[in-house]
């Protein structure tokens, strides 16, 4: 991902020595190397792969990054501080130095174990990034459709979008024509975007934060422009007023908010300049983008905006009087204002995630009349899963929506005149968004049946997560079993009864809040490292799971958690059985289709199959080494070891397995390769170097029995 050029200068030496030291640890030179695309759709996968290694410095140099742009990135793109643990671990500086005999002795060894493990490892097998093949027009005339005022909303997130700064580079287009043929032609009619207003419409009291806005709303009109000949609506999400930085607090002293410590200084929109820089911001936007097709808010976010948003409402004498859902709506009719003064037409979509139940209706009730009302169909779905009782705190696929909560907020919203929209996932979740989706089409059909007996036929259909044009998108217009017959023909039946495997199976998956699903290593699956003794480091969101069970299960008891992961994972199997069974019947022309499924259900258990191996592990750690906790270990890492090596085959044939667009690749082949020997030094028991986070576990003789010889690596 990195040249070894750029390599070579962050280390201070040749380039000549870092390819001599690839190839002596048994890495593949890739000569072609596509830096200039890992750096601008995979520098969250860079980030999180050198965080424990690098210091500030030597990671700017890396990424050639300024210090400005990274902490832009940090505050805000997708919560990127929180998903590295909002700490900068303490690195060395790491400068190139000569090994001596004793480390090109290990350097060999090291050798020895890739290629006992990955005889042909050829990184230019892996195309990161190149997913436009896998986007299909039909022969269907797409241009200058026109944009149905009438017809249900249908709004995704490109696959591949860059988050953070969406529009800063025209280079980096998140919805290529054929990315948007293939959305049209699955009756998708919105996109949306992140967008930043002190980005894209200057603020007078610091105009520089906007610095290249005019380069940002060409970009972005163009945008708009090629989608609508698709009768495609191009909108923005609006999570403002966003904090300011710090450096800059000074210059909005008068009209602060609370201090938000690394997310910087809020600005208090119960003061009406903040909430004329709002109105006016979005006015201006929609003039200079007349053909953005609208909007949609998050008042309740990880962002800070509104003084009540971050719970931080004690510091802020004005805000501290006043209720909640008056300054929630109040922040929303100031966004509708500025667009419709604009546009009239324009839509303004005010989403409630993170609304409180106590004050949620009653923030309705304030709304303008002409917004529309959004909520996550599975909002505080109560569920119950071994034995345990818990609750949705965000999009679910594997637990059924709505929920009760949902449909009373829907019905409070109907009842005063406003239109609703369900925030619903339809390809996949934060349950697994390694793959561009899941096979539980039982599920998606069953949630889908009940939104439409309640007559609520507009969607946001995902997230950064849950774009991809799939066969999953075709269940809002067509059954799964016609999706099935045309996919598979005379294997149909067979594949329906997987799915269905699939779905039952997947109804197992422990969910509480969003611990589990948010910093879990569920998304991670087999790359994630394991530790023989604990770190002490905090699982993220969404980013480092690291080896923090508590974190993990949640309010689920270990026990509970692990069987729950080995009952899903078991079930996934069967269903997988007889996918494999179902290849025969395929006809030959429809074989890819087969291929396809096949390698994403089998990532998709290798992932739930790795998270029950790595909850095993690290309970048993804590334990006596006796000789059966000993023998369940070494099994264990052998299992390990066999899972990131078939999910590393599976990702050099489908480079979308292991992606998701805002925290971009999770793993890659030399991160599994990684894996692999972070496991075969653990069978040893040998002190393990790499990440200075796993300790020595001497197995003594019992790991003569497992290893035939022993190997002492650094990473």
């Amino acid at each position: 991902m990195i040249t070894s050029v750029r390599l070579a200068e962050v280390l201070g030496t040749s380039e000549f020595n870092i390819n001599q030291l690839a190839e002596a640890m048994g890495l593949s030179v890739n000569r072609n190397v596509q830096q200039n695309l890992w750096l601008q759709h995979g520098y969250m996968t860079i980030l999180r792969n050198n965080w424990h290694l690098l210091p500030y410095e030597q990671l700017l140099t890396l990424l050639g990054w300024s210090a400005e742009k990274m902490a832009y990135i940090l505050k805000e793109d997708d919560f990127c501080w929180n998903k590295l643990g909002r700490l900068k671990p303490k690195c060395p500086r790491i400068i190139y130095r000569s090994l001596t005999c004793t480390e090109q002795t290990r350097t060999r060894l090291l050798r020895d174990v890739v290629r006992q493990h990955f005889p042909v490892i050829n990184r230019e097998k892996f195309h990161p990034f190149n997913f436009s093949k896998n986007f299909q027009s039909d022969n269907r005339k797409l241009d200058n459709i026109e944009l149905k005022a009438n017809a249900p909303l249908r709004l995704v997130y490109s696959y591949f979008g860059v988050y953070g700064d969406p529009f800063e580079n025209s280079f980096l287009d998140p919805y290529p024509d054929n990315l948007l043929a293939s959305y049209a032609n699955l009756g998708i009619n919105g996109c949306w975007l992140q967008g930043v207003l002190y980005k894209l419409i200057p603020w007078h009291r610091a105009p520089e934060m906007a610095t290249g806005w005019e380069k940002r709303l060409r970009n972005l009109r163009k945008l708009a422009v090629r989608a609508g000949k698709y009768g495609i609506g191009i909108y923005l999400y609006i999570n403002e007023p966003r904090s300011i930085p710090r450096k800059l607090a000074h210059k909005f002293h008068n009209i602060n908010g609370p201090d938000y410590g690394d997310y910087g200084i809020g600005v208090c929109t119960s003061l009406p300049e903040v909430r004329d820089y709002l109105r006016h911001a979005m006015t201006e936007l929609f003039r200079q983008v007349p053909e953005l097709a609208g909007v949609f808010t998050v008042t309740m976010s990880e962002n800070p905006t509104n003084c009540y948003s971050f719970h931080h409402i004690e510091q802020c004498p004005r805000c501290h009087s006043r209720q909640p859902e008056e300054v929630i709506s109040e922040v929303n009719r100031t966004i509708a204002e500025g667009v419709h003064t604009a546009k009239p037409s324009g839509r303004v979509i005010v989403w409630s995630w993170g609304w409180h139940e106590n004050w949620a209706a009653r923030a309705i009730d304030l709304l303008p009349p002409n917004v529309e009302f959004m909520c996550v169909s599975e909002a505080k779905l109560p569920t119950k899963v071994g034995g345990i009782n818990g609750e949705i705190g965000d999009y679910s696929i594997s637990k059924v929506g709505p929920s009760g909560f949902a449909k009373k907020l829907w019905s409070r919203a109907k009842n005063r005149g406003l239109k609703v929209v369900a925030k619903i996932q339809v390809n996949n979740s934060w349950e697994c968004s390694a793959v561009p989706y899941l096979p539980v089409n039982h599920l998606i059909e069953e949630h889908l049946y009940k939104l439409a007996s309640l007559e609520i036929n507009d969607y946001v259909l995902s997230w950064t997560l849950g774009g991809y044009p799939s066969p999953n998108l075709e269940l809002l217009d067509k059954t799964s079993e016609m999706i099935v017959k045309e996919n598979f023909g005379a294997a149909a039946e067979l594949i329906s009864e997987s799915y269905k495997i699939f779905s039952e199976a997947f109804r197992e998956l422990p969910y509480d809040g969003t611990r589990n699903v948010y910093n879990g290593p569920v998304n991670y699956g087999p790359v994630n490292l394991l530790f023989a003794s604990p770190t002490g480091y905090r699982a993220t969101m969404l980013g480092m799971p690291y080896d923090d069970l508590e974190m993990w299960r949640a309010n689920y008891p270990t026990d509970v958690y692990q069987s729950q992961f080995l009952i899903l994972s078991n079930g996934w199997k069967k269903g997988l059985k007889l996918l494999k069974q179902a290849r025969k019947k395929v006809p030959p022309e429809k074989i890819a289709n087969w291929r396809e499924l096949n390698d994403i259900a089998t990532a998709v258990y290798c992932h739930f199959r790795s998270t029950y191996l790595q909850i095993k592990f690290t309970k048993l750690r804590v334990m006596k080494s006796h000789e059966h906790v000993v023998r369940k270990t070494i099994k264990i890492l052998k299992e390990e070891i066999a899972l990131a090596k078939i999910l590393h085959g599976i990702i050099l044939n489908d480079n979308r397995i292991g992606f998701e667009a805002s925290n971009h690749y999770y793993y890659t082949p030399s991160s599994l390769c990684e894996k692999v020997l972070n496991c075969e030094n653990l069978l040893t028991g040998y002190k393990e170097i790499g990440y200075n986070l796993v300790h020595s576990m001497n197995f003594d003789k019992y790991s003569q029995n497992y290893c035939k010889k022993k190997i002492r690596i650094s990473i």
